[in-house]
């Protein structure tokens, strides 16, 4: 029998290769399909492994069958491609039982010609291990060539992403980024200040054996060591968010009161919602906006649980003229972008842009930021924020738009929230996190003034 954790990483990887669902829903479905804990743990550590690694794997997988990827069954290259990842990463499990579940894997999915195929790279890259034929850390600088193979293929990302970093940051940050890029994210949540305090909520979380420490930048913000599923903890649901400490520190842009009537026009999954919503009067209120429906289910799910009775939810495409008048104190435009600002957490993302989709990205993002700029109030502020590492979604973007809109003028983030460390606020005053620098996802954050 084919271990059932193996199936459902099968299922995922193919899930998101052969469609639009991104992996972490795929990994949603294929864990509700595990009875055991232990296995739906094991389908993830697989599918998430994989995307981190696929560049690695696809280089290794054609080398030991000595043909190119494209020329190989799309079936056939999942399974290779997640019986490799656990040859090289997961070794308690002996190499015999993956390449023998892998063999079966791929009569299961009727793929049985290729099951010598299968067994032979497999069998080859196993002899290999400890001697990967691998790409090496270049001792000379000179040589872009070399760099470029070493950060593309040993370190997994794509060759045109790693020109650009190479490029704009050299190679030394370039390698701390993508090793940044490949390590496991911790679960970061950030305590429900509608309903408790970090220290209050972590007191909580310790009495049940759940370890964690605070945060280094964000004031609500406390890193789970180790301990049981948070989502079998339903007392204590309502108490926090699961939320990336980098992505809670746009929610401080909005200042310590950000006013009677906040708008924020991308909302979902909902967490700077709750965040605004806390810092507000209980008079207040804050309309959270989404487009598509999926996202505002998982918006009002995420309202409902936190107990924010003064937010309302109002389904909304800031690309066309805004239902709203220029009334709002505080207007949030958490922008759609390319996410490469989050590779670590989300990495399938790292293989489906391309180049060509950051101009795209940018226009989207600049219309959808003077849609937003209209429902403005006079002297209210106007918050725009990615999880992009790419200036041309983020200080392009600011630039481009304060120089169309005179009525405008940019607010230094650091006057903006006390809070708000320096460290996070780089020399024009924005907000900008980086992997080499903070230990968090690329994101930034800029603010402007209505006149």
């Amino acid at each position: 029998m084919i271990a059932a954790a193996r199936v459902a990483a099968f299922d995922i990887l193919t899930a998101v290769s052969s469609s639009d669902i991104d992996l972490a829903s795929a990994i949603d479905r294929g864990r509700a399909r595990l009875g055991e804990a232990r296995d739906r743990a094991l389908a993830t550590e697989i599918a998430l492994g994989v995307q981190r690694a696929r560049g690695t794997l696809d280089y290794l997988i054609g080398h030991f069958s000595n043909r190119a990827i494209d020329q190989l069954d799309p079936e056939v290259l999942q399974i290779l491609r997640l019986s490799a990842y656990q040859l090289l990463h997961l070794t308690r499990v002996p190499a015999s039982a993956i390449v023998d579940d892998a063999v079966k894997l791929s009569r299961h999915v009727r793929k049985a010609s290729a099951s010598g195929l299968v067994n032979a790279v497999l069998r080859a890259l196993s002899r290999a291990r400890r001697q990967l034929p691998l790409p090496t850390r270049p001792a000379d600088r000179s040589d872009r060539e070399q760099m470029i193979a070493y950060l593309s293929v040993t370190l997994s990302h794509p060759r045109w992403l790693v020109e650009r970093w190479l490029d704009r940051l050299g190679f030394e940050r370039t390698e701390a980024w993508l090793a940044f890029n490949n390590g496991a994210a911790p679960l970061t949540l950030r305590a429900n200040t509608l309903r408790t305090t970090a220290p209050l909520l972590r007191t909580k979380l310790e009495a049940i054996g759940i370890a964690t420490t605070p945060g280094r930048y964000a004031p609500h913000a406390l890193l789970v060591e180790r301990g049981q599923d948070l989502g079998a903890l339903p007392s204590l649901a309502s108490e926090f968010v699961a939320q990336d400490e980098a992505s809670q520190l746009v929610p401080l842009l909005a200042g310590p009161a950000p006013g009677r009537r906040v708008l924020d026009a991308c909302a979902s999954p909902g967490g700077k919602t709750i965040a605004m919503a806390a810092a507000m009067p209980p008079s207040g209120l804050i309309v959270a906006c989404d487009l598509r429906e999926r996202r505002m289910r998982l918006l009002r799910q995420t309202v409902a649980v936190a107990g924010a009775e003064q937010v309302r939810l109002v389904r909304v495409d800031f690309r066309s003229p805004p239902p709203f008048k220029p009334s709002f104190d505080c207007v949030l435009v958490d922008a759609p972008c390319s996410g490469l600002g989050v590779l670590r957490r989300e990495p399938d993302i790292k293989w489906r842009r391309q180049a060509a989709h950051l101009q795209d990205f940018a226009d989207r993002q600049l219309q959808m930021l003077q849609r937003a700029a209209e429902v403005v109030a006079p002297g209210g502020r106007l918050v725009y924020a990615t999880c992009s590492s790419e200036s041309i979604e983020n200080e392009d973007v600011a630039r481009r738009f304060a120089a169309g809109r005179p009525g405008f003028r940019h607010v230094d983030a650091g006057t903006c929230h006390p809070s708000l460390p320096p460290e996070v606020v780089d020399d024009s005053g924005d907000l900008r996190t980086t992997p080499d620098q903070h230990g968090l996802e690329a994101f930034f954050g800029t603010v402007f003034q209505r006149l």
